[in-house]
């Protein structure tokens, strides 16, 4: 019977000894054939696999990490509250992105929210004991302090979307620009004329990346640039509510929007029906992320789809090639990567 096999000659857990003495090899050999190494030939790779199979030998991983000064485990930081984690399809959509990623691995994922400046402290006395081999960064804000928090820490770290032109750790994006240029467009050939953008929080360099994109599109197709029509949102319902309210008084004549989120756009909806515009007769709406929100949405919802569980697998990517990398770690800054991914409109009834 099997549950015998998987008893040890003391009745524990069988050890690597006995897997050895059962395959006639060494101890070392099994390590190699545990940990794939290809120096090792294809019987007795075969005559170890046996041996592990009848006693029912499982690894060590736990041993094998601290040997190899590691802890197996990475962190999925985000510096928001779990009100705004739970809200917004944008979170769970990167998170499903990394699990994917990870699975295929022997790594854990622990998940942290660092939206407070007690549980930023936390997470710093967590990090500096080691306790992580890498720590994915997801919605950065341009002065949070982790980023540099971890540099110091020299802890392997990938976030997503650089704070600045001028990120120093890896990073992973969508075109944040050219959506913003993909939306405006296409709202310029539907034939509106007066344009409003709702942003994002503008401390997040992706928010102020389609900011650009916006104004650029404008200016392209020759419509003059009118900072009034430009009102800052902080990606939520509610602020896009507030935010269409306050377009809507100094431009009762606009008759399109970009969101600068699903979520966002939503909460304008709300504002513009509260105000007796339909949509898109009177006013065409586009949102960014392409979440479910936009799908289920009345009228459904144009968006920009940015490929949020991609940029998810991308950052896992990244990050085990940086944990993997045992250079020191100004040698490792050379190879800093900033990636960034295309976006892709998606045309629905709201506009």
């Amino acid at each position: 019977m099997a549950s015998h096999g998987a008893r040890g000659r003391g009745g524990g857990r069988p050890t690597l000894e006995e897997v050895a003495a059962r395959a006639g090899v060494g101890r070392g050999t099994v390590s190699r054939v545990i940990n794939g190494s290809p120096r090792v030939s294809d019987v007795t790779r075969a005559a170890v696999e046996a041996a592990v199979a009848e006693l029912g030998y499982v690894p060590n991983t736990a041993a094998r990490a601290l040997a190899a000064n590691r802890t197996d485990a990475i962190a999925l930081v985000v510096p928001e509250s779990e009100t705004r984690f739970f809200a917004e399809p944008y979170f769970s959509d990167m998170l499903r992105g990394v699990g994917a990623a990870i699975s295929d691995t022997e790594m854990q994922l622990l998940l942290i929210f660092a939206g407070s400046d007690r549980e930023r402290q936390r997470l710093a006395d967590y990090l500096a004991a080691h306790r992580v081999d890498g720590v994915l960064l997801v919605s950065v804000h341009a002065d949070d302090p982790l980023p540099d928090m971890l540099a110091r820490l020299e802890i392997p770290a990938v976030i997503s979307g650089p704070r600045s032109a001028e990120e120093t750790l890896t990073s992973v994006d969508s075109d944040n620009y050219g959506g913003a240029r993909q939306a405006v467009e296409h709202l310029v050939g539907r034939g509106r004329r007066r344009i409003a953008h709702i942003t994002g929080r503008l401390d997040v360099y992706g928010a102020q990346r389609r900011v650009d994109g916006y104004r650029d599109a404008l200016r392209d197709a020759g419509h003059p640039e009118d900072d009034l029509m430009i009102e800052a949102g902080d990606f939520s319902e509610e602020g896009g509510r507030r935010a269409m309210a306050a377009l809507l008084e100094r431009h009762p004549g606009l008759d399109a929007v970009f969101a600068a989120s699903d979520v966002t756009a939503a909460g304008a909806r709300h504002a513009l029906r509260e105000a007796g515009r339909r949509i898109p007769e009177d006013v065409a709406l586009v949102g960014y992320d392409d979440s479910a929100i936009a799908r289920h949405m009345d009228p459904p919802l144009t968006s920009v789809r940015q490929p949020i569980e991609e940029m998810g697998r991308r950052m896992i990517d990244l990050l085990l090639a940086e944990v993997a990398d045992r250079r020191p770690a100004a040698s490792r800054e050379l190879d800093r990567r900033q990636v960034v991914l295309a976006t892709e409109l998606v045309e629905r009834t709201s506009s």
